[in-house]
């Protein structure tokens, strides 16, 4: 079981979405320089299908994505949201920001249409930075994902 503390519609996690992003709390990770350190902490209401369907009816058709931030206390249960997501709202791309290293074996990645994968490191620098070593996929065919990280940096 995820919690869930904020959400909102964003324009900028996934290129071509417009995106319900929803802030999962307990955070494992603890990234030095995170820059949502409150959502560390086991706080929130509980993410159950119920709600998720909830918030993503409160939008109707505002939005083409729903991006899980955060989960990694339990990514099989943000999979099992995955699932109920394209299962329940089947015109919805769904996307996980993930802090871990890799997509743990838990997930079966070709439930995600986007997976971004990788710990804030300071000097490295976020999404936006050449220097990043954070990585945001999108899926292609089956599990193949193609590495669309470069689409953040300004030419």
């Amino acid at each position: 079981m995820v919690k869930y503390v904020n959400y909102g519609i964003v324009f900028q996690e996934i290129p071509d979405e417009v995106t319900l992003s929803i802030n999962l709390s307990n955070c494992p990770c603890r990234c030095p320089g995170c820059h949502s350190k409150y959502l560390w902490q086991d706080i929130g209401t509980p993410l159950t299908p119920m709600s998720l369907g909830a918030l993503v009816e409160e939008y109707g058709g505002d939005v083409t994505c729903v991006c899980f931030m955060g989960g990694d206390a339990d990514p099989a249960y943000v999979n099992k949201l995955a699932c109920y997501l394209h299962h329940e709202h089947p015109s919805l791309r769904v996307a996980w920001y993930s802090g871990r290293s890799r997509v743990p074996s838990a997930v079966r990645k070709a439930d995600f249409d986007y997976i971004k994968v990788g710990p804030y490191i300071a000097h490295l620098g976020c999404l936006k930075e050449r220097t990043t070593n954070q990585r945001l996929y999108k899926r292609a065919a089956g599990d193949d994902f193609t590495d669309i990280t470069p689409r953040f940096w300004k030419k």
